[in-house]
């Protein structure tokens, strides 16, 4: 019985709880909780005396039956072709003896002639300006004290392409875009659960970006819900272009070179996490979605790893480990060798590098330096160029930079050797936001070798760790499965097992159903 109620409740929607917190935003700045008049004149004259100076900004007037109409909109942000096939055209052809005086008579205009739209009725002057905002538009009925506001937004958006920043070989090629709801779609066609659920908030004072909360109610832990909850209702910031200004408002601290949240623009990885009991966070605008609680171990991770074949993945996934410890020490350990520690390198390599370096004027860390920072200036170039001469410009520079510093005298041999084979390690971590970490720690690296050598390095490691130990995710453990120790979770860190050996969900995210063949996970 409660399920035909609902069925046969009228079609026009009324307004959520996060819909009507985002336009009473606007009773804050300046505009007052004035009901709409039923007097046409002055609900336009209202309207435009908000949008005046607005060149984009439109105010049509027809007859709808006996009555006089208005249609206000923005061009810039509705479909025009759909305001005039879908909207003026159907009011044009409304009876000429129909009069509307009454909510429930509007309503059942909407019923006849628009029920295929998203509408919703408005009876309050800022709702208007917001739903305006918004790219409806709203309709104006002589004699009545409310108005219909139809969506009629631009659908112009990219199209879906391939992941550029994490590419892989094998495995769905598709990525996010700027479209909201084409990402949610996205994830809805890997992830078919009734339970997979997705709640809207507005963040930004100015900007007023739609944010999706996405879980999946039967897996996810309660709690952790709340919390994500919390702290996106709570996000103190007057504009989000992207999601990296969330995801800097929601994390745990700022005091940290390491990513506290997951943003990618795979599909498969954001489902997978789905899956795990994590919660993810989608920005209007942004092709990146961010997912949370992260641990360390997830950096070292991606989908392609459960495409291929297990003994292949650890492979490369060990691979991953030794770069990381490479970007991470490699120039500290050559300074420590070079200058305070030469007894232990081999004899005959120590006078090579001796060799080479004889001409060079400068000490070891102040050459390193050099080359450090060259090569980031070089980075930073190809990023930043056009795309046609980004990557030639980036590749030559380094090769004739390269070669002139080391026939200047200026560099050795050597050295450069270990700057390439740095900057090629720290370009295998599949996560952008993490290998800049890498990058900002490695100085912090060099310089306390310089000044106290192989202890410095090992001082300088031992406070790394303790500051990962330190670190929490939305209370989660950032060394988890390693500190605290768990020892169910060891069999997808440094070594896939097959499938048939990991049907468990991660101990540390606290799920509500751990096994991940579960049957409770299809409730609803």
């Amino acid at each position: 019985m409660s399920i035909y109620r609902k069925l046969v409740k009228s079609r026009i929607k009324t307004r959520s709880k996060s819909q009507l917190q985002t336009s009473d935003e606007l009773l804050e700045r300046g505009h007052s909780q004035k009901a709409i008049s039923k007097y046409l004149k002055l609900n336009k004259n209202q309207v435009q005396s908000v949008f005046e100076g607005n060149f984009d900004f439109l105010i049509e007037e027809m007859k709808v039956g006996q009555q006089v109409a208005a249609i206000v909109y923005l061009r810039t942000m509705v479909d025009l072709n759909m305001v005039a096939k879908q909207i003026t055209e159907t009011l044009a052809e409304i009876e000429d003896e129909m009069v509307l005086e009454t909510r429930g008579q509007l309503n059942q205009l909407y019923n006849k002639y628009f029920s295929s739209h998203e509408c919703y009725l408005i009876e309050h002057e800022h709702e208007v300006v917001w739903y305006v905002l918004l790219g409806y538009a709203v309709i104006f009925l002589e004699g009545l004290p409310c108005a219909l506001a139809i969506n009629v937004v631009t659908t112009q958006e990219r199209d879906i392409s391939i992941s550029e920043t994490q590419t892989i070989v094998r495995g769905p090629q598709h990525s996010f875009t700027e479209a909201i709801n084409t990402n949610v779609s996205l994830i809805r066609r890997a992830v078919k659960n009734p339970s997979l659920k997705f709640e809207s908030y507005t963040v930004g004072t100015e900007t007023k970006t739609t944010v999706f909360l996405g879980y999946i109610k039967n897996i996810a832990n309660a709690d952790l819900v709340n919390e994500a909850r919390r702290r996106v209702s709570e996000a103190n910031i007057n504009a989000i272009y992207d999601s990296g200004n969330l995801e800097e408002m929601i994390s745990d601290t700022i005091l940290t070179p390491f990513p506290l949240t997951y943003h990618t623009d795979r599909p498969d990885t954001i489902s997978s996490h789905l899956l795990d009991g994590k919660f993810i966070l989608l920005v209007d605008g942004s092709p990146y979605v961010i997912s949370a609680p992260v641990v360390f171990f997830d950096f070292f991770q991606v989908s392609e790893d459960y495409y291929q074949k297990y003994m292949m993945t650890t492979f490369i996934r060990l691979i991953r480990y030794i770069s990381f410890f490479l970007a991470l020490c490699l120039p500290a350990i050559y300074i420590a060798l070079t200058t305070f520690h030469h007894g232990l390198i081999p004899t005959d390599l120590l006078i090579s590098i001796q060799a080479q370096r004889e001409g060079v004027p400068f000490p070891a860390v102040l050459e390193l330096l050099m080359m450090e920072i060259t090569f980031e200036i070089l980075r930073e170039a190809g990023v930043r160029m056009p795309r046609v001469v980004g990557q030639t410009v980036s590749i030559v520079g380094a090769l004739v930079i390269g070669q002139a510093a080391v026939e200047a005298g200026v560099v050795s041999n050597f050295l450069v050797i270990i700057v390439a084979l740095t900057a090629m390690a720290g370009f295998v971590s599949p996560i952008y936001s993490f290998a800049n970490s890498i990058r900002l720690l490695r100085f912090g690296l060099i310089f306390i070798t310089a000044a106290l050598g192989m202890f410095g390095t090992l001082v300088g490691l031992l406070a790394i760790l303790l500051h990962l130990i330190s670190l929490r995710s939305f209370g989660v453990p950032y060394f988890a499965p390693l500190g605290p120790f768990i020892i169910e979770d060891q069999k997808d860190v440094f070594v896939r097992f097959p499938f048939q050996k990991t049907n468990i969900r991660p101990t540390y995210l606290k799920t509500s159903s751990k096994n991940k063949s579960s049957s409770k996970e299809s409730g609803g």
